[in-house]
């Protein structure tokens, strides 16, 4: 089963294809290459796996592969650099093309570099993570992490179409597979009750990484992402309810150390938590939270916070959240699957508290 999901912009509308045998398939991404120089950017991981299917693709075209270290301590200002170097030895024009083949980090690295290449220059998504396909592949938000945060340095710069080949979640190792789950929860548990009651009925489909479950959980969150997307394409407004759970997550990720965390997996403890805040501060029940938390550990996913991490330096972290404004914390919180909304103002104290897990 192949799926295809339009995010519509207007002159920068573009499609995620969703199936089998995508990259193997040039007529599937081939069109969404402008000019004649492309410079595929993937990672050590991902090179010798899918790396060749794709330079197959590129026959009569000037082109070129950089490999970049995997992790996400690699995503930085450094790791940018090497982009420009590349690009500069290819001698790439303002119509060249930069393919992001690999998961989250090579995508918001080589998107973010394609953004500032003489000022913007086109780029393909090519996730091979279950995560980047549900999130970071969609929407053109592109960027790399400081030590004082995560994604501080970035820009939007929306790709020219979105690959996603579900062959390559074959190869993914479990943790892995089960962090880009907990990114496909979060859209039932923002807006979609019906889809997170489909998740709890398919999560052993799912865990077994059955392909049409896969493909029909991926359109589905595509589509809520496509949708908050064409409507709020900046983050001024819907789009920060995509960012459920990730204020405590990024801070948990940044000061664990990029690594020990994955992505998915402290948004998966942040969704929790949130969900923990939201019925301290009186906007949700608490067994709607116990349910998430249950469909989460169901999915292989952690649901509490290590042990060693501080509240008051986990606290900092969530402080200097880009969603914050004037100095007022600012988070996603939710009435009740399916309903979430922007809570201004919510004081540390409250905060302080769900990181101790105080009742």
């Amino acid at each position: 089963m192949n799926l295809c999901v339009d995010v519509t912009l207007g002159e920068r509308s573009y499609p995620i294809r969703i199936g089998r045998g995508q990259l193997a398939d040039p007529a599937s991404w081939r069109a969404a290459i402008g000019g004649r120089d492309v410079l595929v950017v993937t990672d050590a991981t991902v090179a010798p796996l899918y790396l060749g299917h794709v330079l197959a693709g590129l026959d009569g075209l000037r082109h070129a592969s950089l490999i970049r270290p995997d992790g996400e301590a690699h995503k930085t200002l450094a790791g940018v650099e090497a982009v420009f170097d590349a690009l500069a030895a290819l001698g790439a024009n303002r119509d060249a093309t930069v393919i992001a083949l690999g998961g989250g980090v090579i995508g918001d690295l080589a998107g973010f570099a394609a953004a500032c290449w003489m000022r913007g220059v086109a780029f393909v998504q090519m996730p091979t993570t279950l995560l980047a396909m549900v999130d970071s592949s969609v929407g053109g938000k592109t960027g790399v992490n400081l030590a004082a945060g995560k994604n501080l340095i970035g820009a939007f710069h929306q790709p020219n179409a979105v690959i996603a080949d579900i062959d390559t979640l074959a190869t993914l190792p479990p943790r892995e597979y089960a962090a880009g789950i907990a990114e496909v929860v979060k859209y039932g548990a923002i807006g979609d009750a019906a889809f997170l009651a489909w998740l709890e009925a398919h999560a052993d489909a799912l865990g077994a990484r059955d392909g049409d479950a896969l493909v029909q959980a991926i359109a589905t969150s595509c589509r809520h992402k496509a949708g908050v997307v064409a409507r709020d394409e900046r983050e001024q407004g819907e789009r920060a309810l995509l960012n459920f759970g990730h204020t405590f997550g990024h801070a948990l990720e940044a000061e664990a150390g990029y690594g020990r965390l994955l992505h998915g997996e402290a948004v998966a403890i942040g969704m929790v938590l949130a969900a923990r805040l939201s019925t301290r501060l009186g906007h949700a029940p608490a067994e709607d939270g116990e349910r998430l938390a249950t469909l989460l550990a169901r999915l292989g996913l952690p649901t509490a916070l290590p042990p060693g991490f501080d509240a008051d330096r986990l606290l900092a972290r969530m402080q200097l959240d880009k969603k914050n404004q004037s100095g007022r914390l600012r988070l996603i919180l939710w009435s009740r699957p399916g309903s979430a909304a922007i809570v201004d103002g919510v004081e540390a104290a409250a905060i302080r508290d769900v990181l101790l897990g105080k009742p």
